[in-house]
């Protein structure tokens, strides 16, 4: 079965009150519409069209990269109007058309899929997916009549004895592409000076068509984004589904609605994670993990049995299994943490290899950096990786024990089993086994307070 997809996305979000698009709003790590083409795409479609309005640039701009064709709504004159415009695009096309709404996240791909199935199966000129909804709402009434579809009234055209109708109007629809030429007969809606696409169902019934609407699914996942509301409701609807489907997966989460977890993420079993957790794009998370409340980790791969800390950032990292890292850390790119190495709190890597068992534990920068098994770091440790004008390199080799408050002026090497003693400035090679140092002697002049110290400061201290 052929199939072609229409993206009503022309809409002006105006009760957003914001520049960006409404589809363009992020919702879980990417736009409102890319959950919907999402959606869609499983589908296979031959054809997908996004309507968009005459400043819709940056929608176009956002969905580079995907096989879309797209069309203008010229002037907003209601859905009806935006499906003519899509039409256009179908002149030669032969198969079923789905239409939805680019501003409904929720749409599941399956109840999708079994809609336009069951559209093909009964043979029907007009399908409409609907779902029952408790009054009062602001959806479209199912109308029948000895039990067939009859039309749609729109909420605020609805009389006193249709408002208590449950069954209503999804906006999502089938039809076959024989039917799109019904748009012409749409009149436009006086009170409103729109033309509305619900008026196509009661067109088809005039002209004789099958027409059939099917219950599929539940109001939540159609649900519009038309208020800054209604995205943080979606939000945390797709999230508590999200957190629920790894709970059955044997994964422990502490607080549901506070961690947000992205769609292409994965977590391995008898892992635990704590509110207020971010796991975003492409991360991987192992077996057997603890993750601390508050940390933010985006695409980045953890082994098993790791522990991340209370309040640590972490970006396009690689995390050995055993590691230990936070709190308070912060992970930057490229960095790859060995097995049973630990990172603590205050510390900060980036563009580095941190070899297995190693240990920065306390207030030390390490950038650009190739580290050891067996090292340990002491607090205050940097790596002085930039000169103002090239990053270079630090070479901490097997064994090495690198004293606090130390400066490591890149590029520079610590040989293999070196000692580099505390708060030394180190600028040369430290060859293996050896001991650097960059003190000067330690002189103390006796009876210099009572000589040199301001009167204030004697009086403060007797």
């Amino acid at each position: 079965m052929s199939l072609a997809v229409i993206v009503l996305a022309a809409g002006l979000g105006t009760r957003m009150k914001s520049e960006t698009p409404k589809v363009l709003h992020p919702l879980l790590g990417k736009p409102i519409i890319n959950h919907v083409l999402d959606a869609v795409t499983p589908l296979n479609p031959a054809k997908t069209i996004v309507v968009v309005n005459p400043q819709g640039e940056t929608v176009r701009t956002a969905l580079a990269g995907r096989n879309i064709t797209f069309a203008v709504q010229k002037k907003m004159k209601g859905t009806g109007d935006a499906v003519r415009a899509a039409a256009r695009f179908l002149r030669t096309y032969s198969g079923t058309v789905l239409i939805v709404n680019g501003d409904t996240p929720l749409l599941a791909a399956e109840s999708l899929r079994r809609f336009v199935k069951l559209h093909a199966v009964r043979r029907e000129s007009v399908s409409l997916l609907s779902f029952l909804a408790d009054p009062p709402h602001e959806y479209g009434r199912i109308l029948r009549k000895d039990g067939q579809v009859v039309g749609i009234v729109e909420n605020r055209d609805a009389t006193a004895e249709q408002l208590p109708i449950r069954e209503v109007n999804s906006g999502v629809y089938a039809m076959k592409s024989e039917a799109l030429a019904l748009l012409k007969r749409i009149r436009i809606n006086v009170s409103k000076g729109e033309y509305y696409l619900t008026d196509i169902v009661s067109i088809a019934v005039r002209q004789g068509l099958k027409v059939g609407a099917h219950l599929i699914g539940s109001a939540g996942e159609y649900a519009g984004i038309n208020t800054r509301e209604d995205l943080c409701a979606a939000g945390l609807s797709l999230r508590r589904s999200i957190a629920s489907g790894w709970m059955l997966n044997g994964v422990t989460i502490m607080d549901r609605d506070s961690v947000f977890i992205d769609p292409a993420a994965q977590i391995g079993r008898d892992t635990i994670i704590y509110p207020g957790v971010h796991i975003e794009g492409k991360t991987v998370v192992g077996d057997h993990c603890v993750i601390y409340p508050n940390c933010r980790i985006s695409n980045c791969t953890i082994g098993n049995a790791v522990t991340i800390k209370d309040s640590t950032v972490m970006e396009d990292a690689v995390i050995s299994d055993h590691a230990s890292v936070g709190p308070f850390a912060h992970i930057r790119p490229a960095t790859l943490i060995g097995e049973k190495a630990k990172i603590g709190n205050f510390v900060e890597i980036k563009k580095s290899h941190i070899g297995t068992g190693s240990k920065a534990s306390h207030l030390s920068y390490i950038g650009d950096a190739e580290v050891g098994a067996g090292v340990n770091i002491g607090a205050g440790t940097i790596t002085c990786n930039y000169d103002g004008l090239n990053k270079h390199a630090t070479v901490i080799e097997d064994g090495v024990f690198i004293g606090s408050d130390t400066q490591l002026v890149a590029p520079v090497t610590v040989g293999k089993g070196a000692y580099v003693g505390a708060g030394s400035t180190i600028t040369k090679d430290v060859p293996p086994l050896a001991l650097g140092l960059s003190r000067t002697s330690q002189i103390n002049i006796e009876g210099w307070v009572p000589r040199h110290a301001p009167r204030n400061r004697r009086k403060k201290g007797r």
